[in-house]
């Protein structure tokens, strides 16, 4: 079932914000079943590479199954989790990137992206648009068009991307992609309101919530490679 967020809270109206880590009535989400996750870590690399003196969230806001109060263009969307609905879709934009490797052995990839969310080229952008997006952007980075034996090593890259974050500072919205190390199943458990230049603050919202596989992008993972 999908749920369209229509109508905007006063800042004093935040949702439910478990500070415990408990399960909620609903037996949904608790802030440290993502905050332990890879993709929390990228978020706030992506956050800290792409919006410089803005203040990142210390917890994530849970989001009821039912709620509603974060105006468009969020919507909810069961066990996808959080998307965009967006009014326009636009093609040939480039968004800034930075791709990160996690692991050697079998390695993971992750993706930060930002720029305008219409580059996406979706009017609504839910998990599987978001991924299938950031596999094509980390192919077209890996695969170098003068060098034939790059192509293998962009596909592995492209197929191995499980962690995706796109941040829109213009439109103050983001959204965060992942796979479930355990059931692959893709879903989107962030997402973020961006404040604006006087107020410099991330605020991210929680919706869903799977087991941490236990590594997270640290300072020892390396961008393997940007484009800005």
């Amino acid at each position: 079932m999908m749920l369209l967020m229509d109508g905007v809270r006063d800042p004093g109206e935040q949702p439910q914000e478990d500070r415990a880590g408990a399960r909620g009535p609903q037996g949904g989400w608790s802030p440290p079943d993502v905050m332990g996750r890879p993709i929390w870590r990228l978020l706030l690399r992506g956050l800290g590479v792409y919006l410089p003196g803005w203040r990142t969230p210390e917890t994530v806001l849970r989001v009821p199954g039912g709620a509603t109060g974060f105006g468009p263009p969020a919507f909810v969307d069961g066990d996808a989790g959080f998307g965009l609905q967006l009014p326009d879709r636009r093609r040939g934009l480039e968004p800034d990137r930075e791709i990160y490797v996690r692991g050697r052995e079998n390695p993971s990839f992750g993706i930060v992206v930002a720029g305008p969310a219409e580059a996406i080229g979706s009017r609504v952008v839910d998990a599987a648009v978001l991924m299938r997006f950031a596999r094509r952007l980390t192919f077209e980075e890996l695969f170098d068009t003068g060098d034939a034996d790059s192509v293998p090593y962009a596909v592995r890259g492209a197929r191995a991307v499980e962690n995706v974050v796109f941040l829109d500072r213009a439109a103050g919205v983001g959204l965060c992609a992942e796979v479930e190390p355990v059931t692959r199943a893709l879903h989107c458990p962030l997402y973020v309101r961006i404040g604006g230049p006087a107020e410099r603050t991330v605020r991210a919202y929680g919706v869903d919530g799977a087991p941490s596989d236990g590594a997270a992008y640290g300072v020892e993972d390396q961008a393997v490679r940007s484009h800005s």
